[in-house]
């Protein structure tokens, strides 16, 4: 439907005239959360000055500590009792969200989700509120779009039509918590052919415009349009006085003051498409905004990330490691939106500022590449799951101390660099592993995986894929091979060095980066006076000492050994998962031990003031 060809029919309202804004109890009727209620004596008065205001407090993790005042809860004559939400849950939910990076990408695997939809593309930018020239923040896709009923199940809680095996979203949260923790309102705009008609609707989710007008409870304003005749014509559910109102509301505390600002927007959607934008952005405790769009202008920073990195002591180990991906995914959208899908999205680009963001493969980059397949333990009922995934060596190995594994849940990362080697060892060092962990269910905030004893089993089997992998692969990158006896270290051709092993961090040499040291006389006569530090001169000492060692312990292979770590690190977790479960037990045995005593020493008081009753009684009687 081309767009020169669509007219707007005229709405009989007055933009001047004064009108009330909702009061905080209503009984609408037709679509929910589409009506703004009607003027009535306990309404808030708002005047056209305050609409200007914005929230006392804007930072995000201030926002929601104020007061509840008192509400009604009375309902009315007909109405069935029901669950209410008050604007402060909006808040409180948003904080599932601790990363503002991982809002932005709830809100990119909406418009992913529409490819099965025909989706080509999504835009990210920056663009400007054009009431106080403030930055806002733009998503826009050409998915299928939303008709009137799906964006009002987009904008309530929990409504989630996203069945599909393939399709990311599922709890029908996601849009909520996302948006309300990058700014404090959003506004949806969305086109959308559903069954031969064609509609475009608005949609208003503002904290702000609920905080200042003391709302009691979430309201949405909404309008639709039906523009099957190639002109909008309003959709009235209960009346147009009602209609009129929601669009008031919209244009009041929207970025569009008129009719025609707000129709404007729907230009560049085409035949079908979402448009959102979030604006009132959050500030941070600084009182600058927490999205920085000035650093580079073809990315969006974090701002308070990348003065972290930044505020680093620059060398040149500091720039490498800044350089990495590693790093630069926590405060650069553009890095890591590069990685954020696993498999390369066919047919749709992620567009940046204007700039399409590249998709990075992380396992295409890995040196001394491996394929080890895992089998999870899965209900009896549940088909066999091959879990395959790809371990390596970063190209920068072993110089950047970057490893862990990039865990991806339908195609989205949610765990990046997730480091399960033991912290200060060598073993590890620059290894990094990708796999697909389907069977495994992710938190809300899709930034990390629910605990459960699927995610444990997990994590334990990685530790071991970083043991077996280290074991036969440490030496492609300079490091001491497990499995070469110590004492056949082979002596290098200049005459003046000998090979030793030795770890960058003194841990032994068995794990250590080779490395030249002095030539040394291991004779039994000549051990004294080294230049090395004790606990070379000791591994010295053990080397030449090799041939006497006891046999029952030089057969012990260093393969055996680290077989015995795996199980009993595996047994160690199980005890500390016993551990935990004995400590929730006490917990609750201490609890329930307290309410004993409490109701013994109740029982006590009852029995002792029967026994003063009966006293006084007996006294009585023999007056």
């Amino acid at each position: 439907m081309p767009n020169d060809q669509l007219d707007f029919v005229e709405i009989p309202s007055d933009d001047d005239e004064e009108y009330a804004l909702p009061q905080p109890r209503s009984n609408n009727q037709g679509h929910p959360h589409s009506k703004v209620p009607e003027s009535s004596p306990n309404v808030v008065s708002v005047d056209s000055e305050s609409t200007k205001q914005k929230l006392d407090c804007r930072s995000f993790w201030k926002a929601g500590a104020y007061e509840i005042g008192p509400s009604s809860f009375v309902p009315a004559q007909g109405e069935l009792e029901h669950a209410r939400v008050h604007p402060k849950f909006l808040h409180s939910n948003a904080t599932s969200h601790k990363w503002a990076f991982g809002a932005i990408a709830e809100l990119l695997d909406n418009s992913v989700d529409e490819i099965q939809n025909g989706a080509t593309f999504v835009k990210v930018d920056k663009v400007l509120n054009v009431k106080d020239n403030s930055p806002a923040l733009l998503f826009q896709d050409d998915g299928g779009g939303m008709d009137p009923e799906g964006i009002r199940k987009c904008m309530s809680l929990g409504y989630s039509s996203k069945k599909s095996n393939t399709t990311i979203g599922q709890y029908g949260n996601g849009f909520k918590t996302s948006t309300m923790r990058l700014g404090a309102d959003v506004i949806v705009l969305s086109r959308s052919t559903n069954s031969g008609r064609a509609t475009q609707s608005v949609g208003l989710l503002s904290y702000t415009f609920l905080r200042l007008t003391g709302q009691d409870d979430v309201i949405v304003p909404m309008v639709d349009f039906d523009i099957s005749n190639h002109w909008a014509e309003p959709i009235i559910y209960s009346s147009q006085d009602d209609w009129t109102t929601n669009l008031k509301t919209i244009l009041e505390w929207s970025p569009f003051a008129t009719k025609e600002e707000l129709m404007m927007q729907f230009e560049d959607i085409g035949p079908h498409g979402t448009k959102v934008i979030v604006y009132n952005l959050w500030l941070n405790d600084e009182g600058i905004y927490e999205l920085s769009f000035d650093d580079d202008y073809e990315d969006i920073n974090l701002r308070d990330e990348a003065s972290r990195v930044n505020g680093l002591k620059v060398n040149k180990r500091t720039l490498e490691l800044q350089s990495h991906i590693s790093y630069r995914l926590r405060y650069s959208l553009r890095a890591y939106s590069s990685i954020l899908y696993l498999r390369k999205l066919k047919n749709f680009k992620i567009v940046l500022r204007g700039k399409p963001v590249q998709q990075f493969n992380i396992a295409s980059e890995l040196l001394h590449k491996d394929i080890v397949n895992y089998k999870p333990q899965l209900a009896a009922t549940s088909q066999e799951v091959v879990v395959k995934t790809t371990i390596g060596f970063i190209k920068e190995a072993p110089d950047l101390n970057v490893s862990g594994f990039n865990v991806y849940h339908k195609n989205r990362l949610i765990r990046p660099f997730w480091k399960v080697a033991r912290d200060g060892s060598s073993v590890g060092n620059g290894v990094v592993g990708v796999l697909e962990a389907n069977f495994i269910e992710p938190a809300h905030d899709k930034q990390d995986f629910e605990r459960s004893s699927l995610f444990i089993r997990l994590e334990t089997r990685m530790k071991q894929m970083v043991n077996d992998y280290w074991k036969s692969h440490c030496h492609y990158v300079g490091f001491q091979r497990r499995d070469q006896p110590v004492s056949k270290i082979k002596k290098v051709s200049h005459a003046d060095d000998q090979v030793i092993g030795h770890s960058k961090s003194g841990t032994g040499a068995q794990e250590g980066l080779v490395s030249k040291r002095p030539r040394v006389d291991l004779s039994s006569g000549s051990r004294k006076n080294y230049p090395e530090d004790a606990s070379i001169r000791k591994s010295i000492v053990e080397l030449s000492a090799d041939e006497e060692v006891n046999d029952s312990i030089a057969s012990l292979s260093i393969e055996q050994i680290c077989e015995e770590n795996i199980q009993l690190f595996t047994r160690c977790e199980e005890h500390v998962q016993k551990e935990h479960e004995l400590k929730q037990t006490v917990n609750k045995l201490e609890k329930e031990l307290e309410e004993t005593r409490r109701k013994c020493a109740q029982l006590a008081a009852y029995l002792e003031s029967r026994k003063k009753q009966q006293s006084l009684m007996q006294q009585v009687g023999h007056v």
